[in-house]
This record gives structure tokens, C-alpha cells and sequence, in this order.
């Protein structure tokens, strides 16, 4: 049980910027009071997390929602506050000249606008010391014959060439993909497989990104993380649920259970380590619950399912897997998703000096009515629909 919660000490979960201001879905932004009004109140809200999780000690700038004057200043406010600057999000989709796309569009200045941009991202992730470039494009079409599906690779190709050039050592750049939306015919990057074809053309600094909400029902997305775990192609994690279509609910909400077998997977194939090199994130939008605490319930979902994974008796699931056991085999991952680990994390939190409730500290620290009598006048941070 030591090596369980040497391990899960070892994990470590970041949380995103936007996930902290105003949401909502494609019809209506809901207000909230206490949103942070500076990506500056963001790292705080952040850094909350990490002081009752003690395991999300990073927050994920999204660019420009994110942007300041000086970088290095505000990853100093974020050491200040106990946190660091993580992966750094492009934005080539928020403004009228990616209406057609932004690095696929036919049009080459606006290819060069957005390409710019991401080379910007790498310059601002230098000066943050983040190592994360994480792309996603909401490039497609909507109506066959619409652009030409072999020219849109090409040119996707082409910028993420010139971007991957640009990547100091250290830095990787993680592709992201989803099946569909906001395009409807066809996605430039629809699922796992064309991302990989780029990252593999591109070379080792380039590894696939899996948002757990981007995929048709009933994808095996276990399946997909053990093949690009074999692969070394595992760059990282977009944790969130989804009912029917969207992707921003919070993870574990919709489907723990398979939230459980892709951790599985990570642990069976010795991911979790540091070295490994996948990065746990979250990428959602509270709409309507309040932001920290649906932010600190998320870490605690990942951390439960993780637990469950590193309670597989991976001796016994071997040896009935070898004997062709299927219910054997089948019993020794149920056994542990069946398995409360709610008291091994309050145990593990309690002998690091934390509360062992999490939710329940949150709320009697007084932190959401201190935001709330704060963060009066200004504008809230978010995105309008």
C-alpha cells in the first residue's frame, strides 16, 4: 500500500485558466460572482486547488484570454502563490478570419496570421518556462467539395512543420483532435490516427494529445491510449466528460468506469512515473456549478480512478489472463474499481498535513464569499457566445 500512495503523491494534475471564468454553452454565458477578472486571480483560484489537492500544482494559460505584458512577471506571481505556468493554448478559432479555418484556410495570410500566432505561444512558453505547446484547431468543412481534403492536410502539415522548427529543447508540442465541431463534414484533425500520422512526420517532440470528450460513443479510448502508449506517442490528457456531443463536463461525470480503464492502462504500462512524460489535464467549463470547487471535485475524480488502477493485482490479472481465465482476468480489475478508495486518499492527505476533505475545507475556508466580496466591478474573464 506504501508504493500506492508513493504514487499517487507522484501525480500530478493541471488544471486550466478557463475553466476558473465566466462559461456557458453556444446560446448563453451564465455570470457568476467571484470569476477572476486577471489571469492573475485565475492562478490564484488555481493555486486554492493545489493547497487543498496537493496535486495540481500547475495552471494551463490559454492565449490570448490569457495574455499580459510581462510573462516572466506572472510566472513569478504563480511561484509566488505556490503554482507554476503550464501548457500554453493557442487560440485559431475565435475570430472572423478562421471562418474557413486558420492553418488549413485557402486563404495564405490568414495560414501565416495563425501560424504566427502559434510561434508566439512558443515564445511565451519560453518565458513562462512552460514545456507544453497543446494544439487544438477547429479547422474543417461543412459541405463536400468545400475545400479540397488533400491540400487542407498539406497545409496543416506545412504549419505544424515551421512551428515544431521553433520548439526550444525541452518544450513538446502535443496535437490534439475531435471527431467533429465546430465542422460538420469533416474535422482537418477528426480523430487519434491523423494526429499521430503529423507527430510522427514531425519527430519525437511531437505526441498526440487525447481529450477524453472527443470521441463517437462507444470509442474503446483505453484502446487508443495502449497503442500510443506502445507507440511512445502518449503526450498527454484532456480530462472532461460528455453527454450526446460536448466535451465540457467534468471528468468522471458521465462514464467513471472508463475514466478507471484508461488509468488502468496508464499504470499497467508504468505512465504514471514523471518520466514517462504524459501529462494529466483537465479541460473544462463550469457553467453551472461554482468554478473551485468543481475544479477541486475533478482532481479528486482522477485521483480516485487512479487509486482504483494501482489497486489492480496485476499478479493474479497476468497469471488468469495467461490461462485464458476471461472471468478470472475480468474479476481482478472489477474487484479493484469496486474497491472504496475514499479512505486511502483521506488517509494519504491527512499524513501529508492536508484535510482530508477536500470539498468540505474549500467550504469552510471562507475562500468562495472572499472572492465573492472581492472581486467586485471590472470584468469577469471568460468568452461570449
Amino acid at each position: 500500500m506504501e508504493g500506492v500512495k508513493a504514487q499517487l503523491r507522484g501525480h500530478r494534475i493541471e488544471t486550466p485558466s478557463w475553466a476558473y471564468g465566466n462559461s456557458g454553452t453556444r446560446f448563453k454565458v451564465y455570470a457568476q460572482a467571484g470569476v477572476p477578472r486577471t489571469p492573475q486571480e485565475k492562478i490564484a483560484d488555481a493555486a486554492k486547488v493545489h493547497e487543498l489537492t496537493g496535486v495540481a500544482p500547475s495552471i494551463a494559460l490559454h492565449i490570448p484570454w490569457d495574455r499580459v505584458d510581462d510573462y516572466p512577471a506572472l510566472a513569478r506571481f504563480a511561484a509566488d502563490h505556490g503554482i507554476t505556468l503550464g501548457a500554453i493554448n493557442p487560440n485559431v478559432f475565435q475570430e472572423d478570419d478562421y471562418r474557413l479555418g486558420s492553418v488549413c484556410n485557402p486563404d495564405p495570410t490568414i495560414r501565416r496570421k495563425a501560424t504566427d500566432h502559434l510561434l508566439e505561444c512558443v515564445e511565451i512558453g519560453v518565458q513562462t518556462g512552460s514545456t507544453i505547446l497543446s494544439l487544438w484547431f477547429a479547422d474543417g468543412t461543412n459541405y463536400p467539395g468545400q475545400d479540397s481534403i488533400r491540400a487542407r492536410q498539406d497545409r496543416l502539415a506545412e504549419a505544424l512543420s515551421e512551428v515544431y522548427g521553433q520548439l526550444p529543447d525541452g518544450m513538446r508540442m502535443l496535437v490534439e483532435y475531435k471527431l467533429f465541431e465546430p465542422s460538420f463534414y469533416t474535422m482537418d484533425l477528426p480523430d487519434w490516427g491523423t494526429s499521430f500520422a503529423h507527430c510522427v512526420n514531425l519527430g519525437p517532440k511531437a505526441q498526440v494529445l487525447v481529450d477524453t470528450g472527443h470521441h463517437a460513443p462507444g470509442t474503446n479510448i483505453e484502446f487508443i491510449v495502449a497503442l500510443l502508449l506502445r507507440a511512445g506517442k502518449l503526450g498527454g490528457f484532456h480530462f472532461n466528460s460528455r453527454f450526446y456531443a460536448d466535451d465540457d463536463l467534468m471528468v468522471g461525470a458521465a462514464d467513471p468506469f472508463q475514466l478507471f480503464r484508461i488509468m488502468h492502462e496508464i499504470a499497467a504500462a508504468g505512465a504514471l512515473a514523471p518520466e514517462a512524460n504524459v501529462a494529466f489535464m483537465l479541460d473544462q467549463c463550469h457553467n453551472i456549478e461554482p468554478k473551485v470547487p468543481a475544479m477541486i471535485r475533478s482532481v479528486l475524480n482522477v485521483q480516485e480512478a487512479t487509486a482504483k488502477a494501482l489497486l489492480v493485482d496485476r499478479e493474479a490479472l497476468a497469471k488468469a489472463q495467461a490461462e485464458g481465465d476471461v472471468l478470472g482476468a475480468n474479476a481482478a480489475l472489477m474487484d479493484a474499481y469496486n474497491t472504496d478508495v475514499r479512505p486511502l486518499l483521506a488517509e494519504l492527505r491527512a499524513e501529508d498535513g492536508l484535510d482530508p476533505d477536500p470539498i468540505g475545507a474549500y467550504r469552510r475556508s471562507g475562500y468562495q464569499q472572499k472572492i465573492e466580496a472581492e472581486r467586485v466591478g471590472g470584468s469577469a474573464m471568460g468568452w461570449g457566445a
